[in-house]
């Protein structure tokens, strides 16, 4: 084989800057080289080349080029065209691909997006919400059964004083039915004689309304303490940078309850904490967009919400002609409560600054389970007097409470259970 022929050496003998044989054909545009192939880059010595060289050199000159493999015929086009006289004329790209080393063979980089613009940074990787009742207390068992007593003694029913053994069998024959629970135990022990049987739903509830009164007076005291552990586990995540939400928008008792508890925090901590109640709810983009609020509801929305009002009221219609049948008293309940549970924890999750599917809902409470289900968020449930022998599906994990043997942040945060 004879080699190829270079122009003239420059007077004096000293090298020249022409290109080296194997550079030609891609100079002149001639695609000999498959797509698989490797394409040779040069090093900045083998373009110093003398004027006449034999093949053993050519050989060792296109030796020292390093190989680097193109996964496409327009990639390869594009590395053709990068003049070979000098290395410092390729891309970044290509220089770190020439520095890996003689021999070795590259993929291209994937596409990476980066800014240093906090307007453009990616949403954070993990954010807690929490439920009160149940998870920041138990006010099942500190609370209600304290105050329930306290409202019979107020309405002058001596009689009638329950114990935890009596509020545990009421709560678990009436699911958690306040209403049911008072009509179990007064069916059990006898109806005031001067109540006439008409007058019975009217006198459940004024029970109920003397019970709400006397749980915001305990819920603000010290004797409903928080749960154990709670406090440590705020003050990791805090720690470890976790952005917390409190959710007091929704529960049994009302958001003036929750947000008593959520207090017994104390200033430094609930500083650091967003308190997610109705207001909040309705501020946030989901409550501006979604519930209506601050916005004119368009037709398409007032169409739906009248759908769900008329599906509701279908299911409550058939639940109660089959209960007369089986003899049994059921509520159905409404979409409009699994609705707000939605809205809080969509309002709770942009408040922390994180998706959905990024935030863990530690729930004490099977609405809340059941929303964070419909949206796809991650939930984990801490079980109190009130769940003991609940079952939750849907759960992530259900734990008995807070520190070392059950929930921690540092699970959450080593994805235990994702």
């Amino acid at each position: 084989m004879v080699p190829p022929t270079h122009p003239p050496a420059r007077p004096g003998g000293g090298p020249t800057n022409h290109h080296c044989p194997c550079s030609l054909p891609a100079a002149r545009g001639i695609a000999r080289r498959s797509p698989e192939s490797p394409l040779p880059v040069h090093s900045p010595t083998v373009c110093f080349t003398s004027p006449v060289m034999s093949a053993a050199a050519a050989a060792a000159a296109a030796a020292r080029c390093v190989p680097l493999r193109v996964s496409s015929p327009e990639t390869a086009k594009s590395a053709a065209s990068i003049p070979t006289s000098s290395a410092a004329s390729a891309s970044a790209p290509l220089r770190a691909a020439v520095a890996a080393g003689p021999g070795r063979r590259l993929p291209a980089p994937p596409f990476r997006c980066s800014s240093s613009s906090p307007e453009n940074s990616a949403p954070r990787d993990l954010g807690l919400l929490l439920e009160v009742e149940g998870v920041l207390a138990d006010v099942y068992r500190f609370g209600n059964r304290q105050a329930f007593n306290v409202a019979f003694r107020s309405l002058g029913l001596d009689c009638a004083n329950w114990t935890e053994p009596i509020y545990a069998d009421l709560v678990r024959k009436a699911c958690g039915d306040e209403e049911r629970m008072l009509a179990l135990f007064f069916d059990r022990i006898g109806w005031p004689t001067s109540l006439p049987t008409s007058e019975k739903g009217s006198f459940i509830k004024s029970v109920l309304r003397e019970k709400l009164k006397a749980l915001e007076e305990f819920s603000a005291s010290d004797s409903l303490p928080l749960r154990p552990g709670v406090e440590k586990f705020i003050d990791d995540a805090l720690g470890e940078g976790v952005p917390l939400a409190i959710l007091a928008a929704y529960g049994r008792n009302g958001e003036k309850i929750s947000r008593s508890i959520a207090m017994k925090l104390g200033p430094e901590r609930i500083s650091k904490i967003k308190i997610v109640g109705n207001v909040e709810v309705e501020e946030s983009f989901y409550g501006q967009l979604v519930l209506g609020k601050g916005v004119t509801s368009g037709l398409d929305e007032q169409l739906v919400r009248e759908a769900q009002k008329a599906a509701s009221a279908e299911k409550q219609r058939i639940a109660e002609k089959v209960a007369s049948i089986l003899k049994l008293s059921v509520d159905i309940t409404a979409s409009e409560s699994s609705d707000k549970v939605i809205a809080a924890l969509r309002a709770g999750s942009e408040y922390v600054g994180c998706d959905v599917q990024s935030c863990i809902l530690v729930a004490g409470s099977q609405s809340g389970v059941l929303a964070a289900e419909r949206i796809g968020m991650p939930c984990i449930v801490v079980r109190s007097s009130f769940t003991a022998r609940a079952e939750f599906h849907s759960a992530k994990a259900v734990m008995d409470g807070f520190g070392d043997t059950d929930l921690t942040v540092s699970k959450l945060l080593s994805k235990k259970w994702f």
